[in-house]
């Protein structure tokens, strides 16, 4: 089998098929380790669904959060001994999980640009996966994790229904503004509706962004600027400064199209609010990766049940943070207040990031969903 993309899901779906026995082969565009945009931030599911040890790689655990509403009314709470998240590089973190994808035995073949997918009219003809400068790579499974703008999931047919743009930039900073972060994030709810921005220590460097609806391009542009001032690192050159965008699926977009599978980004699974996608990719990417040594080993229903059970463990999930993200463009003071002064608040969020908890788990709830279908009439 196949696997398109080298990042969390595609590295996942590798080492999960590899285990179960099938003949893998990862392509990845770009030459490893490269820089990816990305806040860096692993919460519990993360930690819990990574597979390899973290312990190298964290630059920062954070248990103290700043909350401030477009940069007032700034409060910090604080969960000592406590950790909510780990911050990370992501060419570090992509690193470790491929070399553990090549550990469990799945071959690993950068600077691949895959081009295209062709399905064979016979039932069990394989896969072609066309690829620059180079004859098809054949398989008889493909996972596609080769992010929002890959082949597969245009080929898949993935559809979309909330799109997302940040910016984001990682800055160098002196020993005494290090300190002055350490174990600290910031989360500012932003003046453009549904925004929010950020800054992740990780020791000697700081990552900041924001990130909001595509439509509002040139308001949130404004607001990283002003974001930055604000933070006084205005005057520091970034060692990267870049933009992405994020992709939210559809609730009934296909995550399969004949012997080709999709998961992670590729799939368009994240979570609507927070624009999570880590730990979507890590547990997708794993059930990918077995549905489809399952399906190379003969047993092709499983290429059935992979949707069913992306459904299942992630739909909820997806499905809590578009009531949760519809509340917050409308009424983004109530969720600083939440985090800043309603009692158990903090608490509740921060048992959230740890994977103690889901929003999810709490929207079921009954006085909590009369109170959120209250706030979106």
């Amino acid at each position: 089998m196949v696997v398109v993309g080298a990042g969390p899901a595609g590295a996942s779906a590798a080492r999960a098929a590899a285990w179960a026995g099938a003949t893998v082969c990862l392509l990845e565009r770009a030459e490893l380790p490269r820089y990816k945009t990305c806040g860096g931030g692993l919460v519990g599911l993360s930690v819990d669904h990574a597979g390899i040890d973290l312990s190298r790689l964290t630059r920062t655990s954070i248990d103290q959060l700043t909350v401030s509403l477009d940069g007032r009314l700034t409060c910090t709470r604080r969960r000592p001994g406590r950790p909510m998240m780990s911050m990370v590089m992501r060419s570090e973190f992509d690193q470790a999980l491929v070399e553990s994808a090549r550990a469990a035995g799945a071959g690993v073949r950068t600077g691949v640009h895959v081009t295209g997918i062709r399905e064979h009219d016979v039932a069990d003809g394989p896969v072609a996966v066309a690829v620059r400068g180079g004859p098809d790579v054949l398989a008889r499974v493909v996972v596609g994790a080769d992010g929002t703008s890959g082949r597969v999931g245009a080929y898949v047919g993935v559809r979309l229904d909330q799109v997302d743009v940040g910016l984001e930039g990682e800055f160098p900073v002196s020993a005494p503004v290090a300190r002055r972060w350490a174990g600290r994030a910031l989360l500012d709810l932003g003046p453009v509706p549904g925004s929010y921005a950020w800054l992740f220590p990780k020791g000697d460097v700081l990552t900041v962004g924001v990130i909001g609806s595509r439509d509002d391009g040139g308001a949130l542009r404004a607001y990283y600027a002003d974001l930055v001032r604000r933070l006084g690192l205005d005057a520091v050159t970034p060692l990267h400064d870049s933009g992405h965008l994020t992709r939210v699926r559809a609730a009934d977009s296909p995550l399969r199209r004949g012997r080709v599978l999709v998961a992670g980004d590729a799939a368009g699974l994240l979570d609507p609010w927070t624009r999570e996608g880590i730990s979507f990719a890590l547990r997708s990417g794993r059930l990918a990766g077995e549905a489809a040594a399952r399906a190379a080993a003969g047993e092709l229903r499983a290429l059935d049940d992979y949707p069913r059970r992306v459904e299942a463990v992630l739909g909820p999930e997806m499905d809590a943070g578009r009531e949760v993200q519809a509340v917050f463009v409308r009424r983004p003071g109530l969720l600083h207040a939440f985090l800043a002064a309603v009692p158990g608040g903090f608490g509740l969020f921060g048992r959230i990031m740890e994977g103690r908890s889901t929003v999810a788990n709490q929207l079921r709830r009954p006085g909590v969903r009369a109170v959120t279908a209250a706030l979106t009439r």
